[in-house]
């Protein structure tokens, strides 16, 4: 089953002789569960496809489905909803907010949604994320790996169809760069939990079940490297 369709999806910045086409006609499919990494050089248009597939972004042209919505036909606010429920999105310098507990970071999508925190599921997170003596401390209080912890923790809190992460290790050294892979793993295999991750370290690459490679705004290769 997919759960997301990318049809022909183009990104330009810029009019006329200043144009910059940053995503060319780019399509491709991803299966419920898969984890997918997305590799290319800096400027080839990795993060602008990340950004198009979580809503953030909208393209010049082209088509984003998830779980069967064209997301953007919805409009703004229909895109807003559905990116906190349906998307959980995880960044380089972690994007948590500074006056907020780890707690207060976690459960904010379900708050801003104006849904219960289900008790169970978030200790059972925090809990995998190895964070459940951190709940009362701010983002300030806690080392690198630990804030990236708390950003996978939000993105998990609303059972997203997809996760994306941008760079999640770019910000890391090697120990904590390759224990929040393997916590990205470990969600991706207890739920099924689709992933898709951009990246520079091929290391990293290499623990996913297929690679897209990136170069000039279009797809060069589209590996599967786990059937």
């Amino acid at each position: 089953m997919d759960i997301l369709k990318i049809e022909h999806l183009s990104k330009v910045y810029g009019q006329g002789n200043t144009a910059i086409k940053a995503l060319d006609d780019v399509s491709f499919s991803v299966k419920k569960g898969e984890f997918i990494a997305i590799i290319g050089p800096s400027g080839s248009g990795k993060s602008t496809l990340l950004h198009l597939l979580g809503g953030v972004d909208k393209p010049t042209s082209g088509k984003v489905f998830i779980n069967d919505t064209n997301i953007y036909l919805l409009n703004e606010t229909q895109l807003a909803i559905f990116r906190r429920r349906q998307i959980g999105l995880i960044y380089q310098f972690f994007n948590l907010i500074p006056v907020l507990t780890v707690k207060e970071n976690i459960t904010l999508p379900l708050l801003l949604d104006n849904q219960k925190v289900n008790p169970n599921h978030f200790q059972e997170i925090v809990e995998k994320l190895g964070i459940e003596n951190r709940l009362n401390h701010l983002p300030n209080q806690l080392s690198g790996g630990q804030q990236q912890r708390v950003s996978i923790g939000r993105a998990m809190m609303n059972h997203p169809a997809i996760m994306l992460a941008d760079e999640p290790t770019g910000n890391l050294d090697s120990k904590n760069s390759q224990e929040i892979i393997q916590l990205l793993k470990m969600f991706n295999n207890i739920y099924k939990q689709t992933l898709i991750v951009i990246t520079h370290d091929e290391r990293i690459a290499l623990q996913a079940d297929r690679i897209i490679t990136i170069k000039d705004g279009k797809i060069a290769s589209d590996e599967v490297i786990r059937p």
